[in-house]
């Protein structure tokens, strides 16, 4: 299970199923440190968090701010315009907060 699920309880189904709790995500407020490319063929959200932070884990971050994106993969169509959030460590924290982390 991914890093950012770590403080999420697990629950039980009545059917004896595991499953975590719904995971809330903070909204990603806008700022005039933030980065804005244009994906090449190839550009993925994870790749694109190693580059700018350093961990691909945050992935999400990048995935979460561009909400007009589908949220379902990895992958970004080329040529798409994407803002690459600067203070990802706040909206890690309230992400952490939301999830009584």
């Amino acid at each position: 299970m991914p890093r950012r699920y770590n403080n999420i309880p697990t629950l039980i189904s009545p059917t004896s199923k595991r499953y975590i709790q719904e995971v809330k995500y903070p909204e990603v407020g806008l700022s005039v440190n933030d980065v804005y490319v244009i994906t090449t063929s190839g550009d993925r959200f994870d790749l694109l968090a190693n580059q700018y932070y350093n961990d691909s884990s945050l992935w999400w971050v990048i995935s979460v701010a561009n909400t007009d994106l589908p949220q379902g993969s990895l992958f970004i169509p080329e040529g798409t315009q994407l803002r690459i959030p600067a203070n990802f460590a706040g909206v890690v924290s309230e992400f952490k907060s939301l999830n009584n982390g």
